[in-house]
């Protein structure tokens, strides 16, 4: 093959470029003949060979024999490989007219596609970064304005919507001067936290990082910078507040109450931890009895702190419960009342009603959350007082008659008897006792005698104040005890009793030997001070006297040491 020195190296009369220095350039160059072949070339111009080979696909042979024909420079780029890596070229074809040959010089630009490659590459993983880290991005200029939002626009608004519009007119009102600053801030802002409206009117929290721009005179010019939308997150941190807040008053109003030592006053100690906690005016806690008709439950009010309103409006409210669970707010005039049904094994037994001024706003979803919440641990609690009062009754009452039994009986008359002596009035104690009672059991059986009983009861206690005590002190003895009773009063009563034991004619034992009542009667008398014991002994004795003296009467015990004596 010719090589640069059996080539003419005179300036070429068309173009003025010499053949050697084009062999010189310092990239790939060849020379080519009129068919697109190459003659000679330099060192680095060997690549070339296979792209103007007749086997190329490159059609430069074509392009070369083109640019001859028509005497004018081409440029062509191709792609070359070396080594399992693949480069480009940017070639230059230009025609030696005088001796139909054509110089070809190439410049190699893989590092410069590489560079550009790389570097729109990084621009798109910037980008990528950016929009991942951030809802949108902004600029401002000189005057404060949007001079750029992200394409995808922000808050509902679309970029062109926001672009040359001012910041703070999408602000929440509260946030106009801060929002101010973060928009023009002449310093770095680090997670700045601003609320904005969105195109709907609804509030948005933005978190924004934003710098200074400055110019090349070191002016302020504008500033950049991200938002990242997180009002999603504090509504969730707000709802999580919420929630401890109501577990907490939750906690003290459970745990106040179930501490209370006493059953009775358990109700009260809620009223007033729950009022408390939630800053209401009042809180009324209710018991309920099931109707015997299964009709609406009746309820009784057991627990209260404050005023709040009457007892007619919350008996309206109440009438208004279901068993849904679902809290029932009503407003009068002066009150806003949230009422809430206390369910256990889903039936109502009690309920808890807030009271709170009407000028005070309305009820929270807190406060419905709340009040729910305390209404199932009441109604827990009503079961348990329940089941207390029951145990209470069971041990202090005949399982029989259902009165008083023996050891009620006389604790309670104890407190009365301690209450006398800082109030002194006069009082009575009665002693009844059966007459021929054992004969009934032995006619007519244990279950007649029983009957026998509950009539003796019932004329007892028709015969008595509700104020009274009656009791059933054992097998066929009874006692009552009348409150505020002088001796006239308790002879009066002592004789009712003797009267109405025609009643008890059905259940004698036989003719000879009938069922009645002897009865003794002792008066205190605060003048003259004496002890329970000697009271109960003097009743008792007065018993014994009106069944020696014939059965079916009753004795007025001799007063005691000081008083005089009277008898019936």
């Amino acid at each position: 093959m010719p090589t640069s020195r059996d080539l003419d190296t005179s300036r070429d009369g068309t173009h003025g470029i010499g053949l050697a220095v084009i062999l010189a350039h310092p990239g790939p160059a060849a020379i080519l003949n009129a068919d697109g072949r190459i003659l000679t070339c330099n060192r680095r111009g060997e690549i070339l060979r296979d792209l103007f080979s007749p086997d190329s696909a490159t059609g430069l042979m074509a392009i070369a024999r083109t640019a001859l024909e028509n005497g004018t420079p081409v440029t062509k780029a191709v792609e070359v490989r070396q080594e399992s890596q693949v480069g480009s070229l940017d070639l230059t074809l230009l025609p030696v007219s005088d001796d139909r040959r054509v110089a070809v010089i190439g410049r190699d630009t893989s590092l410069e596609l590489n560079l550009r490659a790389a570097l729109a590459d990084s621009r798109q993983r910037y980008k990528d970064f950016v929009d991942l880290s951030s809802d949108f991005t902004w600029e401002t200029g000189t005057e404060g304005r949007f001079v750029f939002v992200s394409p995808t626009g922000a808050l509902g608004y679309e970029a062109r919507e926001l672009v040359d519009a001012e910041p703070w007119s999408m602000m929440d009102a509260k946030e106009v001067q801060s929002g101010a600053k973060v928009f023009q801030t002449t310093m770095r802002v680090k997670d700045a936290e601003i609320w904005a409206r969105r195109k709907d009117g609804s509030l948005a929290c933005l978190v924004t990082s934003a710098m200074p721009i400055m110019g090349p005179d070191g002016k302020w010019t504008g500033a950049r910078g991200v938002c990242h939308d997180v009002t999603e997150q504090r509504e969730r941190d707000k709802a999580l507040n919420r929630a401890r807040n109501r577990e907490r008053i939750l906690t003290h109003v459970v745990r106040t109450f179930r501490d209370e030592m006493d059953p009775s006053n358990m109700l009260n100690v809620a009223a007033e931890a729950l009022a408390r906690g939630l800053g209401t005016e009042a809180c009324h806690i209710f018991r309920a009895t099931a109707a015997e008709d299964n009709g609406p439950p009746e309820f009784v009010r057991r627990g209260s702190f404050g005023l709040g309103g009457g007892e007619d409006e919350a008996m309206e409210v109440l009438d208004g419960l279901d068993s849904s669970g679902l809290p029932q707010e009503t407003e009068t005039g002066r009150w806003r009342i949230l009422a809430a049904a206390a369910r256990y094994r889903r039936q109502i037994n009690g309920a808890v009603l807030l009271w709170r001024a009407a000028d005070r706003g309305g009820w929270t979803d807190d406060d419905r959350l709340l009040i729910m919440d305390i209404a199932n641990q009441i109604g827990i609690a009503n079961e348990q007082i329940g089941q207390h009062e029951r145990i209470i009754t069971m041990s202090r009452t005949d399982s029989l008659t259902g009165l008083l039994n023996r050891r009620a009986f006389f604790e309670d008359m104890d407190r009365r008897y301690r209450r006398l002596e800082r109030s002194p009035q006069p009082s009575a104690l009665l002693y009844v006792d059966l007459d021929n009672f054992k004969r009934v059991n032995d006619s007519h059986g244990h279950l007649r005698g029983d009957e026998a009983l509950l009539v003796v009861k019932d004329i007892l206690v028709t015969h008595t104040r509700p104020t009274d005590m009656v009791a059933r002190l054992g097998g066929d003895e009874f006692g009552v005890w009348l409150d505020g009773a002088t001796a006239e009063v308790a002879s009066t009563k002592a004789q009712d009793f003797l009267n109405s034991g025609n009643r008890l004619r059905p259940f004698d034992g036989d003719p000879d030997h009938p069922l009645s009542m002897s009865i003794g009667l002792a008066v205190y008398d605060p003048s003259t001070p004496e002890t329970l014991e000697d009271l109960t002994a003097r009743a008792d004795g007065a018993m014994y006297q009106a069944k020696h003296a014939g059965k079916s009467h009753f004795r007025v015990a001799p007063p005691a040491k000081g008083q005089g004596e009277s008898s019936a």
